[in-house]
This record gives C-alpha cells, structure tokens and sequence, in this order.
C-alpha cells in the first residue's frame, strides 16, 4: 500500500465532433482487458486503503451500529395467493434472504415480529444456498408459476446484469433440466404452467427480445415471440394481476406501446393495444367485473383526454384502441399508475410534491365512484403500492415511511377505509422518532423556480450554522426521492448532522413538467437548483459550506460531478457513487450500453450539433479546470454495466492532474460488483460504513453520536 496518489499515464487520443477537436488522454481506462487498467485501479484502491487506514475504528463502529439496529432475523409480512402465504425472511449471520410459503388459514397475515418461520413453511428459494462460493450474488426474476407448481429464478454471479434462468419443481425442490443463460430482468407464465416468457438483450444491454419457452424443452427450441428493432425502445414484460394476460411493453423515455398475449393461449401470439405514437407513453392493467372486461390505460394521449401528467382511460378487452376517458388528466395531479382489482381500482399519483393513492369502488357495471385518498398525518411522507397478489382482494396492501418513520406496511380496509397496521420495521436500540424533527423547506432556482428540500435533523439542533450537513439529490430520469427512512442515515444524524434532500428538477417530485425542465437542453437546471439548494441550507442556519457534503450516484454522481465544477466552493466534501461523469463521450458512443435509448434524456449529440455543445458545457469530464476542488470520496464497479467504471476512473485521473488545493480525492472500485454496489447485506452495509466513517470524518464531525 502507498501513501503517494497514483498518476495514470496520459496517452495521446482525441476525437473529433462537429468541428470540434478534444483531447481524451486517459481514454485506454476504458480498456477493461488491459493489465495496466487493472493495475490503476488497484493502485487507487491501495491508495484509498491507505489514506482512509485512520478510519478503520470508526467504520467498524458505524458498521456494528447499523447491524446493532436491525432485527437480522426477520420476516416480511406475508402476501396471500391463492391458499398461500408467500413471505421472505432473514437469518442473523447470513447475507441473502430466503423466499418461502406457508398454507394459509383465512386471510388475516400471521404476526412475524418474531421473526420466526411460519408453521408448515416450504423454502421455496435460500439465497444464501445459491449464492455459496459466490462473491456476488443477484435475482433477477423471481416468479411462481399460477398453479403454484414451479418458479422461475434467474441468478448473476458477477454484478453485469446477464441471468442465467432456471425452472424449479417445488413439489420436489430440484431444478428441471431447463436452464436458458444471458437473459433479462422479468418473466411470465402461461395460466396453465406450460409456457414461460422471459427477455433477452443485444449487444448494447437492451432487453429487446421476448422469447416463449415450452417447460420441458431445450433452450435452443425456444421461440422470439416479439422483437424490439429500435434501437431507443427498451422492452418490459411482466403478467396481469387477474393472470388473464402476459403484456409486453416496448417504451423509449417519450413513447411506448403495449402487447397482451392470452394467457390462457400460449400458442397465441402478442396483440397490439394501440400503435405506438411519437410522443405518446401508456401502460395499461387488465380488470373484469361481472359487467366489464377492459383494459386500464395510464396515458398522456391528447387525443383521448390526456396530458402531461397523464390521465386513465378504459378500453374493452376485444376493442383495446377504443379508449374512454374515466380520471381526466389535471395540472395538480400526476398519475403513476393503477391496480386493477374486481371491485375497486387504486391509483398511485404525486401531488403538491408528495405521493399518494386514491381509492375508486367498481361497481358490478364498470362504473369508477368519485374515489378517496388515503390520508396520513405527517407533513412529509412517501407512499407507494405494496405487494398485492390477490385480484378479488377486499383490502390494498401498501407501504408508508417518512424521515422519522421506519418502513411501515398497511393494509387498508376498502369496506371501512381503516388503515390496519400489519407491521413496522424493527429500528432495535431504542429508537424513539420524538428525538428528531423533519422539515420542509424551499430554495429559490436562478430563474426564480421554488424548488423544495426535505430536512431531518435531531430535535433542538441549532440553526446557526454549526451543525455538519448532507444534501442528497438525484435529478433524472423523473425518478423522485421522497422522504423515507433509512436505518444507515442514524449514524449521521446521530452525529449532529442535518440531512436534506434536494428535489431538483429532472427528477418527477413535482410532476410531469419538473422533469421536462430537468432534460435535454434544460438539464443544467438540475444543476443549479442543487447549488441553489446547498445555499439555501446554508443562509438557513441548517449548516455551513465548509460542513456541507454533497451526495449522489449514478445519474446523481454526473450532478456530483458537474456541481463540483460549477461551485466547489459551495460545498467541504463530495461523495460519488456510481457516477455518470463521462456524460459526453458516453452518449456519443452508439456501440456502449444503453446508449442510444439515453439520447431522449440528454439529447443526442452525435447527430445535433447543439446537443453536443449543451453537453459539452456541463459534462464533469470536460469540465475539470485548474482549481480547487472539495474533497471528493469516488465508489465503482468493475463490472457495471449501466455506469461502466472507466468514467469515475477518468475522471478522477483528471482531477488528479489538474486541480490544485490539498483536498483529498480518493476513488475505490469494487472489483466484483456491479451498479448497486455489495450484494450480501453485511457486505453492503460495511461498504456503507467505509463512506459514512469518510463523511463523518471529512467534515469534523463526532466520532461518537451525540445521543
């Protein structure tokens, strides 16, 4: 191990776009096979070893107390279907969770605080047992066929997202001889168990074949039922809550279109719902009642009273194209999704910046009541649909946490409308969320945009500037990072930190048009509304910049990166996970993955020239100058396939070479992992301690919580 940072060697390369002629002197990082790759990445990871080697005590520390906190053996409430409770529960001491079922009586769930396995309970999958002699361990499907009879399961032993697929007979618990290698996330069965469905991908890591594989046979026998050939269309698969269909969706980030095949046909072939449209997006879910069998469709169509935040639309199963309005689209509202049951319908939306569901009876005709939110109390809060497997189901699972509430599952009676409490995430050690207060507060963005930021602090903290801070944002993709609670986040707030969480444009916290003004060539909006935001937690009180970490990963690590360029002097530290930081080159690199599916969020800039000078004036990479930097802690994998590592690895030689201060800059790359890091729940969260110890330590923090 060294004390001396590693100098990755600059080798003469550049490109040349539009007229434009840059440098790219550590393009060979790229080069996965390449000894002297690999060599760099050892030699930053021996560095990162060394140069956090102080913090060895204070990781282990972190890492007991976010073990000590959680209740290791553990059960999740069960689901019932069809006789059968399906549950999975953990195992103090072991890394993976074990998939089960247990024979039900009624239809009230058991109690598992205890954790204990459930009475007659059959292992349907130990996670722990496929994963032996594995550093690394994924499921990627997961899927009982509708007899109960057999399960689908895909497993990735290396972290870059290609399964090998098996069929198992849980009537004797061994695996079939069907086995199908290199395919994708997600899967479907026939209603009689015959014919499963499962995804494959192209060369770029898009899934964008849809194959039928009769139980029983070789895969080479298998059949393309469906196939994508745009390269900006990605291709989902999954089946109806009534079983009744398998639906294929093939969707770009601006256009989809939908399949159903007959579920009780498995010779038959995908029946399209309406032809894609450019610019139109709709999902649809299947219900029947004793006057109705339609199709559900979630859509933006104008043409059918939709709109930017999207409205519902009702179409009969023999007439799929023929869609009547029945939730018009509203400017206050963004319609998620929907589940469809056989007497009541629950839509999952965003409104005023939070998440929510509202409550439609069905009576026998078809016909939608006014509908009902469901309520809660706490100002801040995020809800979302739970498991729900029963399709003639009488009450909604769901899920609700906020900064201060752990993970928390009811049940809502759709009789009484009573929410049922069927359990709370264990937080062991006495955690009381009385000792903590929660937040909302708004910065105001360059061109006068309110843009909202969710704060938990310990109750009392004073807001004159002295606690630490962390600001968490994302931004993309109109993904939204709602208040939850997180077990890890106690060992910063316990500390005196100030948590906050910026909901910045580009990502969908405030609807449809928060996202739009996130994109493309509004993306440096994500930007300065995080700037904006660490300057408002500082004018605030909440903290100060020289104790302020900025946070992010993957999509959020390219904001990481850019905010450092744009103002490092509003922040003491960076922590990058993951991060996109190549954004550029990447994007104009048809042959990487996902590339081209990625030119309807940024803009495609090796055929516009506009595109490639907005991308060029914010890519991290692009952007590194002469100046000094926060201190900045970087975390890749070797085998990311979304993120691939030589970005991070760039760019952090780049920084090397050019920024000036003293500030620490450290990259560390998990040389067997993929985009999310650890796999093992230990492993996972001693890989969280390893940051954590680093933000504690970066910005002066305590090394023991305060409470």
């Amino acid at each position: 191990m060294t004390s001396t940072p590693p100098v990755a060697k600059q080798v003469a390369s550049t490109r040349v776009h539009h007229g434009d002629t840059v440098a790219d002197e550590y393009a060979w990082l790229a080069e996965k096979e390449n000894p002297d790759t690999i060599a760099y990445l050892e030699a930053e990871n021996a560095y990162t070893e060394t140069a956090t080697t102080h913090l060895a005590d204070l990781r282990e520390r972190i890492f007991n107390e976010i073990k000590d906190r959680t209740q290791e053996t553990d059960l999740s409430v069960p689901v019932l279907h069809k006789g059968w409770w399906h549950y999975s529960r953990t195992v103090e001491g072991q890394q993976y969770g074990i998939h089960c079922r247990s024979k039900a009586e009624g239809d009230v769930p058991p109690q598992t605080e205890s954790g204990a396995p459930l009475p007659g309970e059959e292992i349907l999958l130990d996670g722990n047992a496929v994963a032996a002699g594995h550093d690394f361990f994924a499921l990627g499907t997961f899927d009982v066929s509708p007899d109960g009879r057999l399960l689908a399961y895909s497993t990735d032993f290396a972290g870059n997202e290609r399964f090998t697929l098996r069929v198992k007979d849980l009537s004797t618990g061994g695996d079939l001889d069907d086995e199908v290698p290199d395919t994708s996330y997600g899967s479907a069965w026939s209603l009689d168990g015959s014919t499963l469905y499962y995804l494959t991908v192209d060369d770029a890591w898009r899934p964008h074949k849809v194959w039928r594989h009769r139980i029983g046979s070789a895969a080479s026998a298998d059949t393309v039922i469906f196939e994508e050939p745009d390269e900006r269309f990605w291709v989902g698969l999954g089946a109806t809550r009534s079983e009744r269909f398998v639906l294929i969706e093939a969707a770009s980030k601006l256009t989809s279109e939908a399949l159903a095949i007959d579920a009780a046909d498995p010779d038959s072939l995908p029946r399209v719902i309406r032809p894609r449209k450019p610019g139109v997006e709709y999902s649809v879910e299947h219900q029947y009642t004793e006057g109705a069998d339609r199709f559900l469709v979630v859509h933006n169509d104008p043409d059918f009273g939709g709109g930017a935040n999207f409205a519902v639309s009702t179409a009969p199963v023999d007439r799929p194209d023929d869609w009547q309005i029945v939730i018009p689209h509203r400017d206050d509202i963004r319609v998620l999704d929907v589940d469809a049951f056989l007497d009541h319908v629950v839509v999952y939306l965003r409104r005023d910046g939070l998440s929510g569901l509202r409550v439609y009876r069905v009576g026998v005709d078809g016909a939608f009541d006014a509908g009902a939110d469901i309520e809660f109390a706490e100002p801040l809060y995020s809800v979302g649909p739970g498991e729900n497997a029963e399709y003639e189901a009488h009450s909604y699972r769901l899920g609700y946490t906020s900064l201060v509430t752990p993970s928390t599952v009811y049940d809502y009676d759709l009789l009484t409308g009573e929410l049922v409490l069927r359990k709370q995430q264990p937080v062991l050690g006495g955690y009381d969320p009385s000792r903590y207060e929660q937040h909302r507060d708004w910065a105001t963005a360059e061109d006068g945009t309110k843009v909202p930021i969710s704060i938990v602090c310990l109750k009392g903290t004073p807001r004159d500037g002295s606690a630490p801070g962390l600001l968490h944002g994302y931004g993309s993709y109109e993904h939204s990072v709602d208040p939850s609670f997180v077990i890890s986040r106690l060992s910063l707030v316990d500390r005196g930190f100030v948590f906050a969480i910026a909901h910045i444009r580009g990502g969908g916290e405030m609807g449809r048009h928060w996202y739009d003004d996130g994109k493309m060539l509004r993306k440096k909006n994500t930007f300065t509304d995080f700037v904006a935001c660490a300057r408002q937690v500082v004018a605030a009180g909440w903290t100060s910049a020289d104790r302020l970490v900025a946070q992010g990963g993957s999509a959020g690590g390219l904001l990481m990166g850019a905010v450092a360029n744009l103002a490092p002097d509003a922040f003491a530290a960076i922590h990058a996970a993951v991060p996109f930081v190549d954004a550029l080159n990447s994007i104009l690199d048809p042959s990487l993955p996902l590339t081209v599916m990625e030119w309807e969020e940024w803009g495609d800039p090796l055929h516009d020239p506009e595109v490639y000078a907005y991308m060029k004036s914010y890519s991290p990479y692009e952007n590194v100058e002469a100046k000094a930097y926060p201190a900045i802690l970087v975390e890749t994998s070797l085998n990311d396939t979304r993120v691939l590592y030589h970005e991070p690895a760039k760019w952090v030689a780049r920084l090397r070479a050019t920024a000036t201060g003293q500030r620490e800059l450290l990259l560390k790359t998990e040389m067997g992992a993929g985009h999310g890091g650890r796999s093992g729940r230990y492993d996972a969260w001693r890989q969280r301690a390893f940051a954590l110890a680093w933000i504690v330590d970066t910005v002066g923090a305590p090394a023991e919580p305060l409470l």
